[in-house]
Formats: C-alpha cells, structure tokens, sequence
C-alpha cells in the first residue's frame, strides 16, 4: 500500500511529482498513481500535499475502485498533522459503512493503535476479521495484516489468546513467533547490558521490520504477461507474426505458470500477472515509435502495466479464483 524507503535514499517529493505526471497520462490508472503519491508526499513530511492528493480522489467524477481505503488513508494523514477531530469523523463513518475489503480496515486500525486508542484498535480489529474471516477456510494474504494487528494490540492489553489468535499463529511464516514479536515487555531488554539479549531483540525487530515491509510495501512485481484468450485470438489475427510466441492459448497459460515457477523457485521476490489488452498494447507501441508486430515490445509493455499498478500478485491463495480467468480455485486450476 505504501512505499518505505527512508527519506534518505529517495527523493519522496521529485517520486510524487513524477507518479502525479503519470496519472496524468493514465487516467484509468490514477487511482493506484495517486495513492502512491500521497504516500510519498506523507514519506517527505508534507501531509497537507497528500490530503490535497487525498481530496483529489474523492472529489473525481470517475468511480474509485477503493473509495474506503482512500478515506482511510486520509483519515491516518490528517491525524498525523493534527486534524484528530475530522479524521475520527472519517473513521466513524469507515466503520459505520463496513467495507468488504481489508485494507481500510487495517489503515484505520493501526491508526487508532497508533494514537493509543488500544481499546477502539481491538474492536476494529476484531470486527474486521468476524466480518471477512467468518466461515472463511484459508483467510486470503491481504486479511494476514488484520489477524497479525489484533494478536498484537491483544498482547499489549494483556488478553487471554483465543481462536483467531490461533489463526494468526497458523498463518504466521516468519521464524520468531507472534508472542515473541508482540511481547509488550520486549522493549525493556533494550536496556540490557548483556550482549546475548540485545542480539536476541535485534534480531527480533529485524524480523518485525520485514513484516512490516511485507505487509505495507508493495515495490512493482516481476510480472509475466497475461493475454486473455480473446485478446489473444484479436492479437494474432491483427498481428500473426506473434504467433511464434504465443502457438495456443493453452500453451502460453502454462508458459505463464511455469515462467513464474522456475522465478519463485530462483528466489525472485514479489511476483506477478499483468493482463494486457490489444488496444492498449497498440497504443503502447505507438508511443514507443514502433510496430505491436513487435516481439521485443512485449516484455516492455508487461514492465509499464505493471509500474502503473495493473499487476496481481502471484501465486494466489489456493482457494482463491485461478489468475488465468477460469473461475476455477488455483489449486484445481494451474496450482494443481
């Protein structure tokens, strides 16, 4: 959701600048090009600049695709910089529309966890995953923040574990476990003058620090080119040359699939599918100089759909629809 390199190494406010030009260029991905604006503009310190970018969105005559995460994420914004009545406002109203989706959920969660509001934190929290989680198998990976932040903010109040702290633990990868990164009483051996114990601690809030970055940063995904299969039919009939690179539909679904698995089993992080469409392919290569005949384009158009935000996340859970478009869960599907 949101980049977080330190300000050192990035210039937050020359990145936004050149996002906001983009969206200029992409209005049908403005959206996503915005967000990651302001979120820069909040990295840079200047959060008035990123409620403007905020108000932008919500002002737009086009349809948002994440109206909620985007109040949300203003309501955090104006907090910060001492606005406290209007973005509780926002919040109750959050709240009071309980969206379908986790991300506004966990903005607003972690922003009253933030401020100490403990209490309030916890019911967020813990309505958010009844409402999503209930009667779910597998809870997909952007609910994994929600169950991680109520198990914390849980410990810090001093709660019994219960079943959907049971959940996170299950869904939990790292090698420190959640009690351990979520022990309220950890701070204190900061001040330790023994040696072990604070290697001990780094190593702990190393391991919450690439949580935090896994659950908060989204950086472009190595994404592979997805043409579904009537695209693909109007590609080769405009273009046949490109027939050497895709003989079948079939054949380049399980190109796909296994492109991504010999990526993830090199240790290649943050993988994804971009869908591409031929009318925005044409254009693409219209504005590179050339021809969509092409077949060095490709590889290029994927990159530019997926640094707009076009890309989704690989592999999916395996009970969720299949990447390819069939419906089908992906452990039935191209997971099997």
């Amino acid at each position: 959701m949101r980049p977080d390199t330190p300000a050192e190494n990035v210039d937050h406010t020359a990145e936004a600048a050149r996002l906001e030009r983009t969206a200029g260029l992409y209005p049908e991905d403005a959206e996503a090009l915005l967000l990651r604006a302001a979120a820069h503009l909040e990295l840079s310190g200047d959060r008035p600049a990123a409620a403007a970018l905020y108000d932008r969105l919500l002002a737009s005559d086009a349809e948002l695709e994440s109206p909620y995460l985007v109040r949300a994420l203003k309501a955090s914004n104006l907090w910060e910089y001492g606005h406290e009545a209007e973005a509780r406002a926002i919040i109750d109203g959050i709240l009071a529309a309980a969206p379908r989706d986790a991300a506004p959920w966990v903005i607003v969660a972690e922003s009253l966890e933030a401020h100490d509001e403990l209490e309030q934190a916890h019911e967020t929290f813990t309505e958010a995953v009844r409402l999503l989680l209930t009667d779910v198998s597998e809870p997909p990976a952007p609910a994994h923040p929600l169950l991680f932040g109520r198990h914390r903010v849980r410990r810090m109040l001093g709660a019994a574990h219960d079943e959907w702290d049971a959940l996170a633990d299950s869904v939990h990868t790292l090698p420190i476990t959640l009690d351990e990164l979520h022990d309220p009483k950890r701070v204190w051996s900061l001040g330790s003058e023994n040696p072990a114990e604070l290697e001990a601690e780094i190593s702990r809030l190393r391991a919450e620090v690439g949580a935090y970055r896994t659950a908060l940063s989204r950086p472009f995904p190595v994404a592979v080119l997805h043409w579904p299969a009537d695209e693909l039919t109007e590609l080769l009939e405009a273009y046949p040359s490109l027939a050497a690179e895709y003989p079948s539909h079939a054949e380049h679904l399980a190109a796909i699939e296994a492109a991504l698995r010999e990526l993830a089993s090199s240790g290649t992080p943050n993988l994804g599918t971009v869908p591409g469409t031929v009318p925005s392919y044409e254009a693409f290569a219209a504005s590179e100089g050339t021809t969509p005949d092409d077949a060095d384009l490709l590889p290029q158009y994927a990159t530019t759909l997926a640094a707009r935000g076009r890309a989704l996340p690989w592999p999916p859970q395996r009970s969720a629809p299949c990447w390819c478009g069939s419906d089908r869960p992906y452990g039935e599907c191209h997971g099997a």
